[in-house]
């Protein structure tokens, strides 16, 4: 069984409850503890054999512990796109998704790979997507707790809730009749389709209040903010 717990205890000490950050404190204070934890991870398994939440808990844990690990070394940063070693937007885009720099049980991973081979061909598991993060404010707010194969479950579906039921995410606007939602609904629509007749009928599902949006109410997409979601130290 892994240990979730050096993740978590880092998570519960330097991310707040709007998915911030604290990149400066965490570099300063503990800087190799979680690396340290991901290189144990990164050594070859005799055996690894586990169950389906397991692996959603781990595959979770590891995307976005990795992404974490990758800011905290080139930190400070403004954002996961430009001024990465000094390329272009789009090749640190390309960089930071699809380079295989991650290394567990013996074997290397990109992000990309995780993302999308695992989770979602081999796990087939949607609301992944309400729940890795890139380290940027668009993306799902990073849970200040890491997941467990106990509580994966009601973990996503907490995750799906709090996104969809965040104005800053998906909001309703009655004067226009449109729905504005992140483009992370836009880039991943076939995955939610699995689920639901139409993108708007998914998210309506998880709405708390009772709002008139069916599969024809028009859909505007939001800015896509790539900024870093970091906090200040206090």
């Amino acid at each position: 069984m892994i240990d979730f717990s050096p993740w978590d205890a880092l998570l519960r000490r330097y991310v707040d409850d709007q998915g911030r950050v604290d990149y400066l404190a965490w570099k300063n204070e503990q800087p190799q503890t979680l690396a340290g934890w991901l290189s144990n991870l990164a050594q070859p398994a005799t055996q690894l054999d586990l169950n389906f939440n397991e692996q959603l808990a781990l595959w979770i844990n590891l995307y976005n512990a990795f992404t974490i690990s990758t800011i905290l070394e080139r930190y400070p940063i403004d954002s996961i796109r430009p001024k990465i070693l000094g390329m272009p937007n789009w090749i640190a885009f390309l960089w930071f998704f699809s380079r295989p720099a991650y290394s567990f049980a013996g074997n290397r991973y990109s992000l990309a790979q995780i993302e999308n081979k695992i989770l979602r061909d081999q796990l087939n598991e949607p609301r992944i997507h309400f729940s890795i993060v890139c380290a940027s404010i668009g993306c799902p707010l990073l849970r200040n707790e890491a997941y467990w194969p106990e509580r994966v479950q009601e973990q996503l579906e907490d995750d799906v809730r709090r996104f969809i039921n965040n104005p800053e995410k998906v909001r309703y606007d009655s004067q226009d009749k449109t729905l504005y939602c992140s483009q992370i609904l836009k880039w991943y629509r076939k995955d939610f389709l699995k689920l639901a007749p139409s993108v708007q009928e998914y998210i309506r599902s998880y709405l708390i209040e009772d709002l008139p949006i069916t599969s024809e109410t028009p859909i505007s997409y939001l800015y896509y903010d790539w900024n870093l979601n970091q906090r200040m130290s206090s």
